[in-house]
C-alpha cells in the first residue's frame, strides 16, 4: 500500500520538461566571447557562466553561457574553483535563437592556455569524450 502511495505522489508531482539544443540555440551562429567571469552558477540542471565583453568602444555587453551539470563538469576535470570571478577567459559556443546575450558553451580557453570542456549539449562540448 506504502508503494502505491509513494508512486501515485510521484506521477501527481509536477515535472519540469528539459529543452533540447536546436530548441534553443542556433548551431549556425557559432560565438567565440573575449570576456571577464564575474559569477558562476554551480547548479543543476546546468551550470552559467556570467560573462562581461567589451567591445572596441569600451561598452560592456553581459552574456551568460550554458554549461552542463556540476557532475558533466566534474567529470570532464572543470571544478568550480576554476572559474573564479575576475577571471579573464575566451569561450565558444552557439549563440540562443532568440538572439539574447546566451550561449550554450562548447569550451572556454583560461589565460594560460589550458581548455575546458564544457559538458553541455552543444556540439563539440564534452571533447569527444563518450557518456558526458
Amino acid at each position: 500500500m506504502k508503494q502505491a502511495a509513494c508512486l501515485l505522489l510521484l506521477a501527481l508531482a509536477p515535472l519540469e520538461g528539459h529543452h533540447s539544443f536546436a530548441a534553443e540555440f542556433d548551431v549556425n551562429q557559432p560565438v567565440e566571447l573575449r570576456g571577464t567571469v564575474t559569477a558562476l552558477d554551480w547548479i543543476n540542471p546546468h551550470c552559467w557562466i556570467h560573462l562581461e565583453v567589451k567591445d572596441a568602444g569600451g561598452e560592456i555587453t553581459r552574456w551568460v553561457i550554458e554549461a552542463g551539470s556540476p557532475n558533466a563538469l566534474l567529470r570532464l576535470g572543470v571544478q568550480k574553483s576554476a572559474l573564479p570571478a575576475g577571471t579573464e577567459v575566451v569561450v565558444a559556443g552557439f549563440r540562443a535563437k532568440d538572439g539574447s546575450h546566451r550561449v550554450s558553451g562548447r569550451w572556454i580557453l583560461l589565460a594560460g592556455g589550458r581548455k575546458l570542456f564544457l559538458g553541455g549539449s552543444a556540439p563539440g562540448s564534452s571533447g569527444g569524450k563518450p557518456g558526458v
